[in-house]
């Protein structure tokens, strides 16, 4: 859909732009620009007092910055807090709300006549990171945002069926997207199709514990490189500086903020473990598709969903999971299968220009029928 008029949306919800910090920063740093494109005036409002990423910045893109507490357990809620309430001030035609804990401020955008769109991420209180209180704030958040958000996103068809069967609201499907590396500038310290790779933030509903465990077993005879940390520091993230300190072929990297360097860690890794169990469409899980990753990944009905036949499933289980990456790391022609059918998987459905297009026409009907 086009309008000659100016439009505007407001993204409230994530660390700011541009980041790489996790899913929802990844995808308003490629959907914000091209909403611009489309004729959007685009702010995002972001957290106060963290580093700016600023080289890739769109000087389209209008950032804002609020206050809230930098504390994993309220940040969400502080920072979207204030973030709603300069954007109900401001009045934009329409905002997009990234996360259901923000769904205790859409009245306020309501109140003020701002339409909204909420990606309503995963089932938050899953996740075995949060305490009860916590889960039952995402819960709240949840009823809230199935009252009062305009229109939902969804980023799995699974999620979608949820959405329906316990709140009774529909949604619109619209994943994630992955970008084609298109530079070798990055060196990549391993060799190719030799060695195993993790990537995830160190929370247990990845599969972290297990593919420790499994790493032990995989490092007798293959190199096992580990990306990703828990952003807070904690039991997990000393565990995998202890496994890299302590045993010579596990490698861990911490946090890569270096697209071309990730993505060819992807590209020539003999396997990758995805061990998400939580959520929808993941953003690593569709990056890793299009960089060309031959995938293992743990047994759940998202993860089905985006990789179909295109991968190796397994329960949470160290010895299984290490099984079928070696199953694939010897196999050279199931190898080929997986990244031949993954990259096929990923350029028809999963691609940024698909994802970007999606949203702006959804924000377009919304703001067309809130006018109406």
């Amino acid at each position: 859909m086009r309008t000659t008029r100016a439009r505007s949306v407001a993204i409230i919800g994530t660390r700011g732009y541009p980041s790489h910090y996790g899913g929802f920063e990844t995808a308003v740093r490629h959907v914000a620009p091209r909403l611009a494109d489309d004729g959007w005036h685009v702010t995002v409002y972001g957290r106060g007092g963290l580093p700016r990423e600023g080289v890739e910045a769109d000087p389209r893109i209008e950032r804002i910055d609020t206050p809230g507490i930098e504390r994993r357990s309220i940040s969400t809620l502080t920072f979207g807090l204030t973030a709603a309430l300069h954007a109900a001030i401001r009045r934009p035609d329409v905002a997009l709300v990234m996360n259901v804990a923000n769904g205790f401020w859409l009245p306020l955008l309501a109140a003020r006549g701002v339409p909204t769109v909420v990606n309503v991420d995963g089932i938050e209180w899953e996740r075995a990171k949060w305490g009860r209180l916590a889960r039952t704030v995402f819960r709240l958040g949840a009823w809230f945002t199935a009252k009062f958000g305009t229109a939902l996103v969804v980023d799995a068809r699974a999620l979608g069926d949820f959405w329906r069967d316990r709140f009774g609201r529909s949604s619109t499907f619209i994943p994630y997207g992955g970008e084609p590396s298109i530079s070798d500038s990055a060196t990549n310290p391993f060799r190719p199709g030799e060695y195993v790779l993790f990537v995830a933030r160190f929370v247990p509903e990845n599969s972290v514990e297990e593919f420790f465990a499994a790493a032990l077993e995989l490092a007798a005879d293959h190199d096992v490189v580990l990306v990703g940390s828990s952003g807070y520091g904690g039991a997990l993230d000393d565990a995998a500086a202890s496994l890299s300190r302590e045993h010579e072929r596990i490698h861990w990297l911490g946090h890569v903020r270096d697209d071309a360097l990730l993505h060819r860690l992807w590209r020539e890794a003999g396997a990758y473990f995805h061990g998400h169990s939580v959520g929808g469409t993941n953003p690593a899980l569709v990056q890793a598709m299009t960089s060309g990753a031959a995938t293992v990944a743990r047994d759940t009905v998202f993860n089905r969903e985006v990789l179909q036949d295109n991968g190796l499933f397994v329960p949470p289980q160290p010895g299984v999971i290490a099984s079928e990456i070696r199953r694939v790391l010897d196999d050279r022609a199931l190898r080929e299968r997986l990244v031949r059918g993954a990259r096929e998987r990923a350029g028809a459905v999963y691609t940024w220009q698909r994802v970007s297009a999606g949203y702006s026409d959804l924000l377009e009907k919304v703001r067309r029928k809130s006018r109406s």
